[in-house]
């Protein structure tokens, strides 16, 4: 099975990106995580986003908040799919990151999920790995199907509590 790498600009991500590494968890999606810089560490992320594919990994989750050319650097250095997660930050609220993740050149890919979207982004690197691996695949179906059963099972005791057939 093919790896995930979730890469964090900083160590300040860590607690945004816990839901990120916790559903690739759930769904037993093996996975390294690492800290690596686009402006202080440029040759590090490099390298590493170079040789991520020969090390088993599918696809790359890049966290990074301000200026974000975190996902964007891996992009430029990997022919694998780069999920970009815009971290929100006291500066602009997120929106600064969310348009440096979004608006890559053309010819250089990445996927962007919601500011602080960790969840989504190891969601979305698992149907993108699920597209070869069947056993991932039928986790992911369950993954949903329990989401589906929580919502019906909310709407159920809601409408039970709060639905009035007449006064």
């Amino acid at each position: 099975m093919k790896k995930v790498a979730v890469i964090m600009g900083s160590d300040s991500d860590l607690k945004a990106m816990q839901p990120c590494m916790d559903a690739l968890k759930a769904l037993e999606i093996p996975f390294a995580v690492r800290i690596l810089s686009a402006h202080r560490t440029p040759e590090a992320a490099a390298a590493f986003a170079r040789s991520a594919r020969d090390e088993g990994f599918g696809a790359i989750i890049a966290a990074a908040g301000k200026a974000a050319h975190l996902a964007g650097a891996m992009a430029a250095n990997t022919l694998l799919p780069v999920i970009g997660v815009p971290m929100k930050s006291s500066t602009l609220d997120g929106l600064d990151a969310l348009l440096s993740t979004v608006q890559m050149p053309s010819g250089m890919p990445v996927a962007t999920v919601a500011i602080d979207g960790a969840a989504n982004a190891a969601l979305l690197a698992a149907q993108m790995l699920a597209l070869s691996d069947d056993a991932l695949l039928e986790r992911f179906a369950a993954y949903r199907a329990a989401q589906r059963a929580k919502v019906e099972e909310k709407d159920a005791r809601i409408a039970a509590e709060y639905s009035v057939d007449s006064y």
